[in-house]
């Protein structure tokens, strides 16, 4: 639910956010302030930018007591044009110099919140796989976009603004002492009793906007539901209409009570409230009055006039101080969440004496290896087997038996808790991640395609691959027709995720970009199960030479992928249970078998039928 404010006064923290207070320490304001370390020089611009503008914008305030003493009274014209000119020029530079302050606040803030969301975004692009699949997609963007943004508000305007009021409160009381201690301690006494009754007013105001806007969340449910294609297909077929109607009508309703509430709360109180502001300079003139004509003969009607008009401009500075705490704590909660990405631990990372071979083969062997994802559920038990370059392995098994998290293991999207990966012979813990990803190419069954053309999303593989690569890699994946048949051929855009695409299509398009990776190792990842039989005949077309030259891992719930395989690795409850080729393992009669003929037996039945 967005925060919403009223006229009377104040934002206030929701029961959420009072339950969720951060704790503010030394070390989060020290970690907080280190931000604004790199601009320091800018700050101090700024404070005197704001000390300046806290006494100009006070200045006519106290001219006008001139205006009053010298000029009118005094009837000095000369004193009166020079007092007007010098308050109209000082009015002037006081709001050039709050443009000046702004600017500088806005590029502050911008700059800070530029190295915050750039140092976040590089260190979350580190995180491993896991911190992808625990944590929701809504709330990584919501960290790295409203907290964010949320800082960047608070750069540019909290801390402005408490600087600023603080000063012109400063400003103003000792001005208002050096005119008259007894006015300038009255006028104290009185801005407490206007600012607090108007904090009241505006709680109340808070509250009732609050359960409008949850009211309008349910309206916008009620439409979302009802007026989307499947909600309206599912009213008509139930016979629903009138239900949804009243149930409509019913929180409509509602709503409108809420708002004329809302615009009526502290109406009678605010006609009150606005008689009691005046009672301030009214008791400031009674006061000055009895003073200026009995008692202190140094008191004019000018410096009168200027005790009434700072403490006239007190106000705001005062109630927007009142209102910090619900500002501050906001602050520190944003602070507070980005801080704990950045606390998060880059659990994938190169090992301090991690090398680079000049060249990689592609050689692959597991070495007793398990592995689980919560401590609670094993998913791998003592996994080995050996990949030599130049050939291919199909690891079948039911779903949920591991197969997809044998293949995160060896480009360390997850590391494994007991054995080794090697790849060349090298623990994969102890190769450069760059070098590890960068020779070993995935295909999976979900493939991603950038919104943009064909040629961007083949480029993303090699930016500086040339036509003929492009062509070549198009040819050998089978897609190379698909493009010319386009109008716009390798400029044809995609879509977002690729879905101007079909599946057979995009998945091809993947293969195409893989290649043109060029990795020592390929990996099928189930790149033909969610396809047709048409669709998957052809990438099955560009699969088949492609493995009897490189080295290849496939994943496959199809019977033909498996076959094309030099060995098939059999996998049940994370262990491998069976290992061998196709007519070797049904001669088993065990799982493969039992696979086979719950699985593959239709697929071979439909095609003897074919």
């Amino acid at each position: 639910m967005q925060r919403r404010g009223g006229p009377m006064g104040g934002a206030f923290l929701t029961e959420e956010e009072k339950a969720n207070q951060p704790k503010v320490t030394k070390e989060l304001l020290v970690r907080v302030f280190s931000f604004l370390k790199p601009y320091w020089r800018q700050l101090i611009l700024v404070m005197i930018c704001i000390l300046a503008a806290s006494v100009f914008t006070l200045l006519p305030s106290i001219l006008t007591g001139k205006i009053i003493d010298e000029g009118l009274i005094g009837k000095n014209l000369r004193a009166l044009v020079i007092y007007i000119v010098l308050s109209l020029l000082v009015t002037l530079a006081a709001n050039l110099i709050g443009v000046g302050q702004s600017w500088l606040n806005t590029w502050i803030a911008q700059h800070i919140t530029f190295d915050i969301r750039n140092g976040l975004f590089r260190h979350l692009q580190r995180m491993s796989q896991r911190f992808f699949t625990s944590n929701s997609q809504g709330d990584i963007i919501t960290r790295m976009t409203s907290d964010v943004d949320g800082v960047q508000r608070v750069i540019s305007d909290t801390f402005a603004n408490i600087l600023s009021n603080a000063i012109t409160l400063v400003v103003a009381i000792v001005a208002m002492y050096r005119k008259n201690w007894i006015l300038a301690t009255l006028g104290l006494l009185v801005v407490p009793l206007f600012a607090l009754p108007t904090r009241k007013v505006g709680k109340t105001r808070w509250t009732l906007t609050r359960e409008a806007q949850e009211c309008n969340d349910e309206v916008n449910g009620i439409l979302n539901e009802t007026m989307s294609v499947s909600g309206q297909l599912l009213v008509k077929l139930f016979g629903k209409e009138r239900y949804e109607y009243n149930r409509y009508k019913d929180v409509s309703r509602r709503m409108i009570r809420l708002n004329i509430r809302e615009n009526m709360a502290g109406r009678w109180f605010r006609v009150a409230l606005s008689t009691f502001a005046s009672i301030g300079p009214m008791l400031l003139y009674l006061v000055g009055g009895i003073l200026l004509m009995q008692k202190d003969s140094t008191l004019t009607v000018g410096d009168i006039t200027v005790l009434v008009s700072l403490l006239g401009r007190m106000y705001m500075p005062v109630n927007q101080l009142l209102n910090v705490q619900v500002d501050w704590v906001r602050s520190m909660a944003m602070f507070t969440r980005i801080f704990e990405y950045f606390d998060m631990p880059i659990e994938i990372k190169d090992a301090p004496n991690a090398v680079e071979p000049q060249q990689a083969h592609g050689n692959v062997t597991f070495e007793n290896v398990s592995f689980s994802y919560e401590s609670s559920r094993q998913i791998l038990k003592d996994i080995s087997f050996t990949l030599e370059s130049g050939h291919s392995v199909a690891i079948v098994g039911p779903s949920g038996s591991g197969k997809s998290t044998i293949i995160n293991l060896i480009p360390r999207l997850y590391d494994v808790e007991e054995g080794r990966v090697l790849f060349d012979g090298i623990d994969v813990r102890n190769l450069k991640l760059d070098f590890l990803r960068r020779n070993i190419g995935v295909v999976s069954q979900e493939t991603y395609l950038f919104n943009g053309t064909v040629r961007d999303n083949l480029l993303y593989a090699k930016p500086d691959a040339t036509e003929e690569e492009l062509i070549n890699v198009c040819k050998k994946a089978n897609i190379y027709d698909f493009i010319l048949q386009q109008e716009d051929g390798f400029e044809t855009v995609v879509g977002n995720r690729g879905l101007k695409l079909s599946g057979g299509e995009k998945q091809r398009l993947s293969i195409a970009r893989v290649l043109l990776k060029d990795p020592a190792l390929l990996i099928f990842d189930e790149a033909t199960s969610a396809l047709d039989s048409i669709s998957e005949s052809k990438i099955q077309e560009a699969i088949d030479p492609i493995i009897e030259s490189r080295t290849s891992i496939l994943i496959a719930h199809r019977l033909s992928t498996i076959l094309a395989a030099d060995e098939i690795l059999v996998v049940e409850d994370g262990r491998i249970v069976e290992r061998g080729q196709h007519q070797e393992l049904l001669e088993k009669n065990g799982v493969y078998r039992l696979l086979y003929e719950t699985q593959f037996g239709k697929e071979r039945t439909v095609q003897e039928m074919i």
